[in-house]
């Protein structure tokens, strides 16, 4: 256990460093990307991919994978511009109707995939695509202008640098990171993915936390579309177009196993940090959107190879 603490740190510390030389980096080459005001508009434009990524390593440590979340968190968005402008509901109502839709696709995907006994990428394919046009059937294909009633999410703390959605992303990195390490469900999420039959035999109900995880990580694209639509304002029917990718690329980069088994919260946390920085960095050095797909697209497959060279170890 203290072999595997040391680990833990180790890894901790070496995504730590390779974020802090990101950091140095961009800020030699680029002008004021060291200054406060650039690295807190970075911190508040992380609050959605914090909390679906904190969802996404809780069902990848099982051996799942979720490729619709971008859809969802556009129609999660969605249904909070709708029920805030088209039916005047109030802010807090309106997340919550986002966070249970989300649930809502997200328990859809686990109980189609754990029950039918099919592979989660196929089923999660197919959300991907329901989930994107129903965000378009809702909205009738137009962009909601919510403005300041969403505002407010996603606006720095007076005296801070840092946004109420930044804030509340960080507890549940936290709760998540508690829940798998200190739950009897996060063990059993390990167990899983670790080795299903062996937990299948050991008397866990494999099928439940496979779904759990499914449902969580759906909750938690919900909330995060509240935090997005936050940040522009609006509810755009075509907002999380590629979010899938950066999510993916950050909790591989933080060292969860594409194969189930291992993860960890924290290290997600870094894993969002520096793919963040990363795309910021490279903004702020005028790269072209098509240049950034093709770093992202990197990164995974320099991840996925450090993963297997850690399974081969």
């Amino acid at each position: 256990m203290l072999a595997l603490k040391r680990g833990t740190i180790a890894d901790l510390l070496v995504l730590l460093a390779v974020w802090a030389g990101l950091v140095l980096l961009f800020g030699e080459f680029s002008t004021g990307f060291l200054s406060p005001a650039t690295l807190g508009s970075v911190a508040n434009r992380i609050p959605a991919l914090l909390l679906v990524a904190t969802g996404m390593t809780l069902l990848m440590v099982t051996g799942g994978i979720d490729l619709s979340v971008g859809s969802v968190l556009g129609f999660c968005g969605t249904v909070v511009g709708v029920t805030m402008v088209d039916w005047g509901w109030s802010l807090p109502v309106a997340i919550v109707a986002s966070i249970a839709v989300g649930l809502a696709l997200g328990a859809t995907n686990g109980v189609v995939s754990v029950k039918l006994r099919l592979p989660s990428f196929i089923v999660t394919l197919g959300m991907l695509e329901i989930a994107r046009g129903l965000a378009f059937l809702a909205a009738h294909s137009r962009t909601k202008y919510i403005g300041d009633a969403v505002e407010g999410i996603g606006t720095p703390i007076a005296g801070l640098v840092v946004s109420p959605a930044f804030l509340c992303a960080v507890v549940a990195v936290v709760l998540g990171q508690g829940l798998l390490s200190l739950t009897v469900l996060g063990r059993q999420l390990v167990a899983v993915g670790a080795n299903i039959e062996a937990a299948r035999i050991s008397g866990i109900a494999v099928d439940r936390p496979r779904i759990a995880a499914h449902a969580l990580l759906g909750a938690l694209t919900g909330l995060a579309a509240v935090f997005n639509c936050s940040r522009l304002g609006s509810a755009d029917p075509n907002a999380g177009v590629g979010f899938e990718l950066s999510v993916i690329a950050a909790v591989v980069v933080g060292g969860t196993s594409l194969l189930g088994g291992r993860g960890s919260v924290a290290k997600s946390f870094l894993g969002v940090l520096i793919v963040a920085t990363l795309e910021a960095g490279l903004v702020q050095m005028g790269a072209s959107e098509p240049l950034k797909r093709v770093v992202t697209g990197i990164v995974i497959v320099v991840a996925v190879l450090a993963d297997t060279w850690r399974r081969r170890e």
